[in-house]
């Protein structure tokens, strides 16, 4: 109970931390607000009068203790460009996000679980090297560069999948999802090849791997059962992370692909300088992120029971 708390407190404070140096980010940034909102053509007068129905004329402490005032009662305010709550253009994006979040971590865990304990099993030999030069390779290339590739090779050339977009079905959502899925599948899965094949290396080598060759049991219990279970912490610390990351918006991906998810929505909120649209989207991938790494430490406990004492 004692590890909880401290731990639910720790993230607490990381939200608020995080939320608050986007706020003084967002004040800090060039540009104004008010006039974008107005339009180049607009008079000053036009201006000051919208800069005060925004409440952009008060003071940043003001503006800030009137963010955590509305913040406490989920309301995020309202989009200076589009004029809508802020919480209903969360609440739109928000599934569109864990659709694609979701589907690129399982693709990610299905690809690298499955070469790095072949990378493992065959470790020194050809296989080993092989898929440890494509992780590498993978690793190296931009998000964007696999975007392409498959757009242009499953999209553009073999026109089995839709190019981009979000379709108006649930069909042709499931098909628009495949590539920015594929992308993010494919981006991790080089991280989790590598990550694994090391884990298992320093698992296979221990004594008890040892004792279990000895006692007779075959090598996919032993690999499966013994070696990979135990090194899976890492992987479930890192599956935290990146699932909380991918909840606060794939950016890249769904620009490229025209996802209409959490990181297109904060992109346009970024180039229409809108506060509101910003904070909403920080405040969204702080949370996710934080409530990932809660549950990662509970699978962790899971795999590893030694942390609870240690806790």
């Amino acid at each position: 109970m004692r590890r909880a708390l401290r731990r639910l407190g720790w993230s607490v404070f990381v939200v608020w931390a995080v939320v608050s140096l986007a706020f003084a980010v967002n004040n800090l940034v060039p540009g104004d607000p008010a006039r974008m909102v107005a339009g180049v053509q607009a008079r000053p007068a036009d201006v000051d009068r919208i800069r005060v129905q925004l409440g952009l004329d008060r003071p940043p402490l003001v503006q800030y203790a009137l963010f955590w005032k509305r913040l406490s009662h989920a309301d995020l305010g309202r989009s200076y460009q589009l004029g809508q709550p802020v919480v209903d253009l969360i609440a739109a994006k928000l599934p569109n996000t864990f659709a694609l979040a979701l589907a690129g971590i399982v693709l990610q865990l299905l690809f690298g679980l499955t070469t790095g304990v072949l990378a493992a099993w065959r470790r020194g030999g050809w296989l080993d090297r092989a898929l440890v030069g494509t992780s590498l390779l993978g690793v190296s290339a931009p998000t964007f560069i696999i975007a392409l590739m498959l757009q242009y090779v499953l999209a553009y050339r073999l026109r089995w999948l839709p190019l981009d977009g979000y379709g108006k079905t649930t069909l042709e959502h499931a098909r628009c999802l495949v590539l920015p899925a594929l992308t993010l599948g494919i981006y991790g899965a080089a991280y989790y090849t590598r990550l694994v094949r090391d884990e298992m290396a320093v698992m296979l080598a221990q004594d008890w791997i040892r004792t279990a060759r000895a006692k007779g049991l075959t090598p996919a219990r032993i690999l499966v059962r013994h070696a990979l279970r135990n090194g899976l912490v890492p992987v479930v610390t890192s599956v935290g992370l990146d699932f909380g990351a991918l909840m606060g918006g794939a950016i890249v991906t769904e620009q490229v692909f025209r996802w209409p998810g959490i990181g297109k929505l904060a992109v346009d909120g970024m180039h229409d300088r809108d506060g509101p649209v910003i904070l909403a989207c920080v405040v969204v991938s702080a949370m996710f992120i934080v409530v990932s790494n809660l549950l990662a430490d509970a699978v962790h406990v899971r795999l590893d029971p030694r942390t609870r004492a240690s806790g």
